[in-house]
């Protein structure tokens, strides 16, 4: 019996160029699908703003307005007050961020680089209740506000929303990364808790500090549902739940809508603009743990 063999094609061979090329071409196609998948939305939406009704009405599927109209961008400024509604959702929104960012990674540093009784469990339970919908605890939580007479106001707005699981479990993840030599070396120097996490670890987690502001400035900046039950007058309201009020029961300018939709984007296209760098780091980090 006779065996051929044969000989391996050269890595610069016709079959392995096609495989490179059909790969390279799929991979384009797949990027291709989700590109357009993310902008047509926004893009059918800054359309839109220019847009009249029987424009928008009369041709729904294209992007180009069939004659640009600045009537929604005018009257979002005429018919709401805009700045204090901007202005909100800024102090909900930064506020909010801060607290959070100061209690998570407090409570992050308890778990990662103190040594306590019970420790696991109560970081298992703070991961259980990222299974629990927010809309779940809405009743009890306002209940408590209502009898502390914080409805309405700016403290009952923001203390709620002032921990995030998410940011504790991110925080978490980070800091027990960081070589334990380093708080064995500050505790010799004769520094304290406060001290190592201040000064030590804190400084190390610009990633996670980002990643963690983004994700919750993004959540916060569009939170509809939260604003709209504590706040009860227009001058407590966030852009999202003020512009609710032109959805009417019956007619809807979605223009203006639209506009007000597009311009309340742009702080937080701005703020991933500027942190996309330190969200990627945080996000690569600690998804290798």
């Amino acid at each position: 019996m006779t065996i051929s063999l044969k000989s391996p094609a050269p890595s610069g061979s016709a079959p392995v160029r096609r495989r490179h090329l059909t790969g390279t071409t799929l991979k384009w196609i797949y990027l291709g699908i989700g590109l357009l998948a993310t902008l047509v939305p926004f893009l059918w939406m800054v359309s839109g703003s220019f847009r009249t009704e029987k424009d928008l009405y009369g041709n729904p599927a294209s992007l180009i307005p069939s004659s640009p109209f600045l009537h929604g961008y005018t009257d979002v400024w005429s018919q709401l007050p805009f700045g204090r509604l901007f202005l909100n959702s800024v102090i909900f929104t930064v506020v909010t961020t801060l607290l959070t960012l100061f209690f998570d990674s407090m409570c992050a540093y308890a778990l990662a680089r103190i040594r306590f009784k019970g420790r696991n469990v109560v970081f298992i339970i703070i991961i259980a209740t990222l299974m629990i919908p927010f809309q779940v605890t809405l009743v009890p939580v306002f209940d408590e506000l209502y009898h502390f007479g914080w409805l309405n106001t700016y403290q009952g707005l923001i203390i709620p929303r002032a921990t995030s699981a998410f940011g504790i479990f991110l925080f978490r993840q980070f800091f027990i990364d960081i070589p334990p030599e380093l708080d064995e070396a500050a505790r010799v120097d004769g520094a304290n808790h406060w001290t190592i996490y201040s000064r030590l670890i804190l400084p190390q987690a610009k990633p996670a500090i980002a990643t963690v502001a983004l994700m919750n400035g993004m959540n916060l900046w569009n939170d509809l549902l939260w604003p709209l039950v504590v706040s009860s007058s227009t001058e407590m309201q966030t852009l999202p739940a003020g512009l609710t009020l032109f959805g009417g029961q019956h007619v809807t300018d979605h223009a203006v809508l639209l506009a007000g939709s597009t311009m309340s984007m742009i702080p937080i296209a701005l703020l991933f603009f500027f942190l996309q760098k330190y969200f990627v780091a945080g996000i690569a980090t600690t998804g290798l743990k």
